[in-house]
């Protein structure tokens, strides 16, 4: 049975997050073993999510480059393992796949995320990714947060004011 695109990217991204674990002769017998295990999966699936994963394999340097560029103040090693693998995998896919449109790539790996991350690691995901496709928002952010810190005002974000209780 052909797998659908959903379940061929939980499997690469099940696979990619071996790598944090594995030393890549472990990993590719990690790999031979999954697909041992299951004789589900179609020829053409199999060669397909195993090109994908030596790909990005080969990247990995840059791709993780560019995800410690966004992450400023973090290191890769701090980040979850999971979202860790589901933003490699995405950046892969937005960088180096121009089959795979760049919101979809961004949608599916905040799907995973919610799947097999934390509470926030949907949120976490799409941030970092929207930063990576729109590289010119952060510019846009940081002039919109300064104009806020040029407004000072006692009143609160809601807008409504609140009465000091030492002024009657």
């Amino acid at each position: 049975m052909k797998m659908s695109r959903r379940k061929v990217r939980e499997t690469i991204f099940l696979l990619l997050f071996r790598v944090e674990f594995n030393t890549q002769e472990e990993l590719q017998e990690q790999i031979k073993w999954y697909f041992e295990e299951r004789p589900d999966i179609e020829g053409k699936d199999q060669i397909y999510i195993e090109t994908k994963i030596g790909s990005i394999l080969k990247r990995l340097p840059e791709i993780d480059e560019q995800i410690h560029s966004i992450c400023e103040g973090w290191r890769l090693e701090r980040l979850g393992k999971p979202e860790l693998a589901i933003l490699r995998l995405a950046v892969y896919e937005i960088t180096n796949d121009a089959n795979i449109p760049t919101g979809v790539a961004i949608n599916e790996a905040v799907e995973l995320a919610k799947c097999f991350g934390s509470e926030e690691s949907g949120a976490f995901v799409n941030g970092i990714l929207g930063k990576i496709a729109n590289p010119d928002k952060k510019v846009a952010a940081r002039k919109a947060s300064s104009k806020k810190e040029e407004q000072t005002s006692a009143r609160p974000k809601s807008g409504f004011k609140v009465k000091d209780p030492s002024k009657k």
